[in-house]
């Protein structure tokens, strides 16, 4: 169990909830309707816990007596800054909420409700039916004192019984069939929160889907809220001001648009409101003190926004210096990784953004894919189309960079690429660091683990012996070609016993051998 008065606590809840955002980023971004139906709640709630984790994991490992002081100040700044669209600032002030009390020692009832005062007054116009009122409720509902799991649980379970109730209190999700995309995507927080208090770590996080859609509506449409001011613009910046100035600031920004939060102190403020034209609103925090990181995207692009292009990449997430070599000999921007751990999201977006006006995006492993999407989000604001190509092994990233084609159409390049990823299956050795329960039985420290498509297939004392079993379970499908990946850790005489294993039970496959000089994994496959 984790107490969030200390600083581990407060990190490894940053990376959970970050994780499971990621993971039902799409899912969530699904739902968004309201304010405007631009599908990308989810992506900026993740984009904005991202945000709070990485400035966390920057602390030095010992942060002394005041380390959960810290954590707490780490991740309240870092979402501040990071803080994406306008359910992503709304969950920043909540995350500076939280910090405030829980950094002070206070307890999580205390926080949530001084996280609900400080949400509703960031908001210029607050609305039943969306992430506000399920805090309320949360608030409310929330014990004093308490044993801090039981309060934990209380807290995720009224979370999700006030999120089923928005469909009802916002005319907009009704006649969409949906819950609040950003009342989901606070769910899933607060149920990392509990998971992290309690212990409890769940498989998946549930985020409903559209339901039956209503006599008002129809399947699959999105009908955006009818506001006086409107806007075709989110207009976002960090603003140093005073308290005084900011007050004058809501007032002139609340005359130009909607949608309008701002939140902030100590001299420092994020600022989001939607406008018809985004130029006064940046004057306005030009008046008020001095902004910067300012973003203008326009909410509803036309299909042919980024028609232009003046260069085509590709970008590749690489683990070790042979594979960072293989891409790139191929073409592709390579972005290097540690084993166990994604890049960073600045590091990923920023060479898409280097890379050309269309880009297409390599994870090349399933613990990357989430921070891919989120860099490639990030990209766009900054004009480069993007596509992230679901390759979720190295393997599937080589045979996709094989078929790509810069003279092709982007789309139809993508597909193939896609297609090319998506026929190749993926394999991969290591070895067990601790005692586990897999679906083929127990595994012990220092055995070997093949894994197929990232699911562990066979457990055994020797690495060869394991290899070859999982490559005949990867060729009982078929296959033409099969890739092998060698790694750090790969004995002498490795790939000869497979390669004359092959040669003897599938003469008509071809292998290719790389070495690429991963440090986790000491042999990769793919079966084309």
């Amino acid at each position: 169990m984790g107490d969030l008065g200390d600083a581990v606590a407060v990190r490894q809840w940053c990376r959970l909830a970050a994780d499971a955002l990621g993971r039902t980023r799409a899912d969530i971004d699904a739902l968004n309707v309201f304010p405007v139906p631009d599908g990308d709640t989810g992506t900026n709630l993740y984009l904005t816990v991202l945000a709070a984790a990485e400035a966390v994991d920057r602390l030095p490992g010992d942060t002394g007596d005041t380390g959960a002081a810290a954590a707490w100040r780490a991740l309240a700044e870092g979402a501040l800054l990071g803080a994406r669209g306008n359910s992503g600032v709304i969950l920043s002030q909540i995350l500076r909420a939280l910090a405030e009390v829980l950094g002070g020692g206070g307890g999580l009832a205390e926080a949530l409700r001084h996280a609900s005062r400080l949400a509703d007054q960031a908001v210029a116009h607050p609305v039943e039916g969306t992430m506000l009122s399920v805090l309320r409720t949360v608030a409310v509902a929330c014990p004093d004192g308490g044993e801090a799991g039981a309060v934990a649980r209380t807290v995720a379970e009224h979370a999700r019984a006030a999120l089923r109730e928005t469909t009802g209190q916002l005319d907009v999700l009704a006649r969409n069939g949906v819950v609040d995309a950003g009342a989901a995507g606070l769910c899933v927080v607060l149920e990392a929160l509990a998971a992290v208090v309690t212990g409890e770590f769940p498989q998946t996080y549930d985020v409903p889907r559209r339901a039956v859609p209503s006599e008002a509506g129809e399947a699959g449409t999105c009908e955006p809220e009818d506001h006086a001011g409107g806007g075709g613009y989110e207009v976002m910046y960090l603003l140093d001001a005073d308290e005084a100035a900011v007050s004058e600031l809501r007032d002139s920004l609340d005359a130009l648009g909607d949608s309008l939060v701002v939140v902030g102190g100590d001299g420092l403020w994020n600022v989001h409101v939607h406008t018809d034209d985004a130029g006064p609103a940046v004057e306005a925090g030009i008046r008020a003190g001095r902004p910067h990181r300012i973003r203008v995207t326009y909410l509803q692009a036309p299909a042919d926004r980024h028609a232009h292009n003046t260069g085509r990449g590709v970008v590749a997430v690489t683990l070790g210096a042979g594979l960072t070599a293989l891409f790139e000999d191929h073409g592709a921007q390579a972005v290097r990784r540690e084993s166990g751990r994604a890049p960073s999201l600045d590091e990923l977006a920023g060479a898409i953004v280097r890379a050309g006006d269309e880009v297409a995006v390599l994870p090349n492993d399933r613990a990357v894919l989430a921070v891919a999407e989120a860099a490639a989000q990030r990209a766009r604001e900054d004009g480069v189309r993007v596509a992230v190509v679901p390759a979720r092994a190295s393997a599937q990233g080589l045979a996709a960079l094989a078929v790509h084609d810069p003279l092709r159409r982007f789309d139809d390049d993508v597909i193939a690429m896609t297609s090319a990823a998506g026929a190749t299956r993926s394999g991969q050795l290591e070895t067990a660091g601790e005692e586990a329960v897999t679906s083929v039985g127990i595994c012990h420290p220092g055995d070997t683990l093949g894994l197929i498509e990232g699911d562990v297939s066979v457990i055994g004392p020797d690495l060869t012996d394991v290899a070859l079993r999982i490559l005949t379970g990867m060729l009982s499908g078929g296959g033409e070609l099969v890739t092998l990946i060698t790694g750090i850790g790969a004995p002498d005489g490795l790939v000869e016993a497979a390669q004359g294993y092959l040669h003897e039970h599938r003469p008509d496959v071809e292998v290719v051998v790389y070495d690429g000089g991963q440090d986790r994994y000491p042999l990769l496959i793919g079966v084309e």
